[in-house]
């Protein structure tokens, strides 16, 4: 499911490189205490997150860092 992310996300997202043409792979935190690693965000706006954890606010984003 997709998911907008709020303007706070996005202006930091801007900042940050792109993992590939049009997109960034993050990690997420969510409200729940759940980390979501490897997560995609295209346009540095809309994020793919299971339906199960779309309802959650995110409160840490970072870009995700391969081994």
């Amino acid at each position: 499911m997709r998911v907008k992310l709020s303007k706070k996300w996005i202006d930091y997202l801007v900042s940050k490189p792109e993992s590939s043409m049009g997109y960034q792979r993050v990690d997420v935190r969510l409200q729940n205490g759940r980390l979501l690693e490897n997560v995609m965000v295209f346009n540095a706006e809309d994020m793919e997150l299971p339906e199960e954890f779309a309802r959650f606010q995110i409160t840490d984003l970072r870009l995700h860092q391969q081994p």
